[in-house]
């Protein structure tokens, strides 16, 4: 009987390694899931996802790669996105900013080239920048930085061309930096330089065609103009709202296939209204409150979950810390996230593995729960949280075989 079991067994696994490799899926999700469930404290959440070890993986959509696989690769690359579908990652996310000549890019933040990519060791585009690279004001005797070196690129300085010849770098820069190589390091310890030899920037329409391809859906994101609007004259954030979506329909993308993103309201909006069958699955990057915003004092939310659904809001994404809290010592729902489950509302969070170690409080995305995770496993235990009592149904991260792994483990 048991020799039958194992041979049922193996035939599973045959038939799942097939069908994966007929959805020409290789999931590789590398050494740091297990690594952080080994670090996990003894108990029933680690031995399910122990039992899960050798078991084939494939693609989900509760895995959101954040501007791809930023922890080691250039974000906003094309080397950054395919490592993020290598890992599994069923949504991939362009950032969009546009250009001089108003192109689609992607990109963080409209004016961030100067610490996401090498344009201040191009001298003919670095002479474009808004702000030209200032070197640190350091005190001589002890070294002390009065004032930190300073540079602001944006992608609106630049034509698309020209946008094109820059190459990605990981997201850091010196503050003592006195040139503009000096400017250009700083990448935190826990992140690598070991991939940056390349970082392909992309326009947003190559990366639609990148992300068909790769056979991912696709989570862009309309970021909050840094220039006046309307940009040169006459281009409106309506325009720039709806070129976005446009560029999707051009490709022949089907709207399931899109969650469009906006931390301003009046996108989703101006999405709903004008645009329905993308507007339908929208998502509302909900940080508007976040000035004395507390997840369990509804008095400080605003909007409110319930305010977003009569809006007709469909998803909402806020940050980790917002959709959970700390109860006798163990992480459970906020008070935000039971209102957001309560008004029908789906919920996407972000970004795991977007900071320092868990042994240090993890950082601005951790802060609600900074006392109660202690080492690198507490990951799993606050995923684990977020996916079986919030409720998520996605979560982005910068290392998105992490997601992955869980996803498959618990059938998600």
């Amino acid at each position: 009987m048991r020799f039958k079991t194992l041979i049922v067994a193996a035939a599973a696994c045959l038939l799942a390694s097939v069908a994966g490799a007929v959805a020409g899926e290789n999931i590789q999700v590398g050494p740091r899931p297990y690594y952080l469930i080994e670090n996990m404290d003894d108990g029933p959440l680690k031995e399910s996802l122990r039992m899960c070890e050798e078991r084939p993986l494939r693609r989900t959509a509760f895995s959101i790669g954040h501007r791809g696989a930023p922890m080691q690769f250039p974000e906003h690359t094309k080397e950054s996105y395919e490592a993020a579908a290598r890992m599994g990652a069923g949504v991939l996310e362009c950032d969009v900013a546009f250009t001089k000549d108003r192109q689609l890019v992607c990109r963080h933040s409209q004016c961030d080239l100067a610490t996401t990519t090498n344009i201040l060791a191009i001298p003919e585009l670095a002479a474009k920048c808004s702000k030209p690279f200032t070197p640190a004001k350091v005190d001589p005797a002890t070294g002390e930085v009065l004032e930190p070196a300073t540079a602001m690129c944006c992608t609106s300085d630049l034509t698309v061309d020209e946008f094109k010849r820059l190459k990605g770098k990981m997201d850091a820069f010196n503050p003592a930096a006195a040139t503009p190589e000096e400017f250009m390091g700083g990448t935190p310890a826990w992140r690598t330089e070991l991939y940056t030899a390349t970082g392909t920037v992309m326009t947003h329409k190559e990366s639609i065609a990148l992300f068909k391809k790769l056979g991912v859906k696709m989570t862009p994101e309309l970021k909050t103009p840094s220039v006046a609007m309307p940009f040169d004259g006459d281009y409106t954030q309506e325009k720039y709202a709806r070129q976005m979506l446009d560029e999707y329909r051009q490709a022949g993308v089907d709207p399931s296939m899109v969650f469009a993103q906006s931390f301003r309201l009046a996108d989703i909006l101006y999405w709903l209204k004008n645009d329905p069958d993308f507007g339908a699955q929208a998502v509302f990057l909900d940080e508007d409150g976040l000035k004395g915003f507390n997840q369990d004092k509804p008095e400080t939310w605003a909007p409110t979950p319930a305010e977003l659904a009569a809006d007709g809001v469909k998803i909402v994404a806020p940050p980790l810390w917002v959709l959970v809290t700390v109860e006798d010592g163990r992480i459970v729902p906020s008070a935000y996230a039971k209102a957001a489950k309560a008004a029908g509302l789906k919920i996407i969070t972000w970004s795991l593995e977007r900071s320092g170690l868990l042994a240090d409080g993890g950082g601005w995305y951790y802060q609600s729960v900074k006392d109660v995770v202690r080492k690198p496993g507490d990951m799993f235990t606050l995923v684990d949280v977020l996916a079986q009592q919030v409720g998520v149904i996605g979560i982005f991260s910068d290392w998105p075989g992490t997601v992955t792994y869980y996803a498959n483990c618990k059938g998600l």
